[in-house]
């Protein structure tokens, strides 16, 4: 009997929807070869809806993406809207109130794309982070005082909770566990300066640990960790953090991996609505230009599809944007595809349909 899934669409802004567009073509292709249904309910919301309604996301929209198997976006952000406002309302708001509350970013170097790293190849990058989504300093606790006088007072405080941490650490072991790589999980922190709020993470971590004697575990400072992702990248195999370190990292492992391009994330909760998309902006300048990447909004609906725990169709799309990158496009990594965003998605799609 076939599997079907109701999948909530937000193309959002600029390129955004070009992008989603081709993400939707393969997983359609993924449909057909492995018997699975999608239905693609799509929502407008975006810098263009807010600027036509003055709307950003209704309560009621809320209420009905809780509804879907998953949610799928392009991008948010347009640049006759203030920054913040619609990254605020849209994308906080929803990873807040479904409770996303892992953001998972897999940081994979392709045959065939370029790295910055001199002397690094596939064999070498190959790691997942795992981010938590819903608390540390993006929580939104704390206030001003005094605003635009000397006097002024910013305070912004960092909110980690037993719970919040031992559900994200929990979830990095078991993706360890499933990922059954190196199964080896590092907890970034900075423990010698953020005294309480890493002193709870440590303690989890090392109290979880326990139950997963098959993971090796270690530690390292947030800034160490930046240092040997770019020396030694292939020390890594998941490693898991707090929301505003994890946001860090993140964008160096897209840049280690080959470009914004490539890289794809998901806001999860596990067996709830989750939201994936490709962690590169809008690029509005580019709109309806036909030359953005789309791998990334392709590999988004992969992750998708192996967070529904369609494994095997997810693992046909890696090979599928595996072999485009190997064998059909240029130097990806310096913004050059050799082929327009509709092709990449045409070939990918094809080697889908191929079995490849």
């Amino acid at each position: 009997m076939s599997q079907s899934y109701n999948i909530a669409v937000i193309p959002g802004d600029g390129t955004g929807p070009e992008v989603v567009a081709e993400g939707i073509k393969v997983l359609k292709a993924a449909a057909a070869a492995h018997g699975i249904t999608f239905t693609f309910t799509p929502y407008p919301f975006g810098g263009e809806h807010y600027k036509k309604t003055g709307e950003i996301l209704p309560e009621s929209a809320v209420g009905e993406l809780r509804q879907a198997d998953a949610m799928y976006l392009g991008a948010i952000g347009h640049p006759d809207v203030k920054p913040g406002v619609l990254e605020k309302g849209i994308l906080l708001r929803l990873r807040f109130e479904l409770d996303q509350y892992i953001n998972l970013r897999p940081v994979k170097l392709y045959e065939g794309v370029e790295t910055p790293l001199k002397g690094k190849g596939p064999e070498h990058i190959d790691f997942v982070v795992v981010r938590e989504n819903t608390e540390g300093l993006y929580a939104g606790a704390g206030g001003c005082l005094k605003r635009g006088t000397p006097d002024e007072v910013a305070v912004q405080e960092s909110i980690n909770t037993r719970k919040g941490v031992e559900r994200c650490v929990r979830y990095a072991f078991d993706y360890c566990r499933k990922r059954n790589a190196r199964k080896k999980l590092t907890l970034c922190g900075k423990t010698n300066v953020l005294t309480f709020a890493f002193d709870l993470w440590e303690r989890t971590f090392r109290e979880v640990a326990l139950e997963y004697p098959d993971i090796t575990t270690d530690y390292a400072h947030v800034d160490a960790i930046c240092m040997w992702m770019v020396k030694n990248p292939e020390w890594f195999d998941v490693i898991v953090t707090d929301n505003m370190f994890g946001d860090i990292i993140t964008d160096l492992g897209a840049m280690v991996q080959g470009g914004m391009g490539i890289a794809a994330g998901g806001n999860i909760h596990p067996g709830k609505v989750s939201m994936f998309e490709p962690i590169g902006g809008s690029a509005p300048k580019y709109t309806g230009m036909g030359v953005i990447n789309p791998i990334a909004a392709i590999s988004a609906a992969g992750l998708m599809l192996e967070t529904l725990g369609e494994d095997a169709a997810a693992k046909q799309i890696e090979r599928a944007v595996a072999k485009t990158l190997k064998e059909d496009l240029l130097d990806v990594g310096a913004g050059k595809m050799g082929k327009s965003t509709s092709e990449v998605g045409d070939l990918i799609a094809g080697y889908v349909s191929k079995g490849i």
